[in-house]
């Protein structure tokens, strides 16, 4: 409980730059979540993540904004999240009957496809330039900041704050939903298809089904990544999902660790949050260009993904179950330590008894 109510009071203490960059970290948790219950449970691979995420962003925008049916916000952001699913839906038959990197080309193509119908229909994305993104709001209340102001225990809460808890609601929903599959029969299921597809159809496993349904319900967790993004952002454009997205994402995965959700989680903030990191501390980092020039230096967009390149080498390396194995191996042997504490650890201990082998006997009269 400390970690939860430690997340719902940074508010009150942090600016906004922290917490917006918290909310990037949070949008990129959640669709590392869902790609790793594709690629690190059902070891399928994808490089069209990017493609899903731009169905969720756009169709909230288009859904809940003007031209558009203008529908309340919640709404349009659960039929993004569907339409995301429906994208994936579409394209299971594919993903239920080819896999590794024959799958990882088929869904590269997503990518490039997608990129071309974001600019060719302007009307409904804004083209090139993008479209602005409707506010979330339930009822009357909206997560903008809006006069009067909002003031809570003293503290103004604008936008960066509102949509704070709104991403953590979100965050919570998915990591719930998502650590529940994993410990059920479908987890089970596609843990044992990742594994060995044979031994996995002989004991009754449905390959294709299986398969299929991961990839939809990646997709959805894509989608709603994409939600929350495009919230946080508050415009979107198409060059933002491009293939570097999706190498971004599978880069989150393999460094936090393939087929844990709170791996997926901790790879998505550090790879999320390095560039931004870097770019607002350039002045006061050595070999890093100023943010928009390059003299000085790398960039620290460019410098971020060295090193985060970097660091997917040393993992697949050192550590091939990434932060969360590293994480799992530092609390073992810490318990190690802590059982073989010396006796003057402990404290003077009671006198042993003598083995029945050096017993003496007792004479007989």
């Amino acid at each position: 409980m400390a970690v939860p109510a430690l997340l719902c009071a940074l508010p009150f203490y942090l600016d906004a730059f922290w917490l917006r960059l918290g909310l990037f970290c949070t949008a990129a948790a959640i669709g590392a979540v869902g790609l790793s219950l594709l690629t690190g449970t059902a070891g399928q691979l994808s490089l069209g993540h990017a493609f899903f995420l731009a169905v969720g962003a756009y169709g909230y925008v288009w859904l809940a904004g003007e031209p558009g049916p203008g529908l309340p916000p919640p709404l349009a952001l659960v039929l993004a999240v569907a339409l995301a699913g429906l994208a994936g839906l579409l394209f299971s038959p594919v993903a239920g009957r080819v896999r590794g990197i024959y799958l990882g080309v088929a869904t590269l193509a997503l990518v490039f496809l997608g990129h071309h119908l974001l600019l060719a229909a302007g009307t409904v994305t804004g083209g090139f330039n993008g479209r602005s993104v409707p506010p979330m709001a339930f009822g009357g209340f909206a997560f903008t900041a809006q006069e009067p102001e909002l003031l809570v225990l003293g503290v103004p809460f604008g936008a960066e704050e509102r949509l704070w808890y709104l991403g953590l609601a979100l965050f919570a929903g998915s990591w719930y939903t998502a650590r529940n599959l994993l410990r059920g029969r479908p987890g089970r299921a596609l843990v044992a298809l990742r594994d060995s597809e044979t031994a996995a159809s002989v004991l009754g496993v449905a390959v294709a089904r299986h398969r299929s349904a991961a990839f939809v319900v990646s997709s959805m967790y894509a989608g709603l990544a994409g939600v929350l993004l495009a919230l946080a952002f508050r415009r979107v454009v198409p060059d933002y999902f491009g293939l570097a997205l999706s190498v971004d994402y599978l880069a989150m995965i393999v460094i936090g660790g393939l087929g844990s959700v709170a791996g997926a989680t901790a790879g998505a903030c550090f790879v999320t949050a390095l560039p931004l990191l870097m770019a607002r501390y350039a002045d006061h980092l050595p070999f890093l260009a100023a943010p928009g020039t390059t003299e000085g230096g790398l960039g620290p967009t460019e410098a971020a993904r060295y090193l985060y390149g970097a660091a997917v080498v040393l993992v697949l390396l050192r550590a091939p179950d990434g932060l969360h194995g590293a994480a799992a191996r530092l609390r073992r042997a810490t318990t190690r330590l802590r059982s073989r504490r010396t006796p003057a650890d402990t404290g003077p201990s009671a006198p042993t008894p003598p083995s029945s082998a050096a017993r003496t006997k007792e004479p007989t009269s």
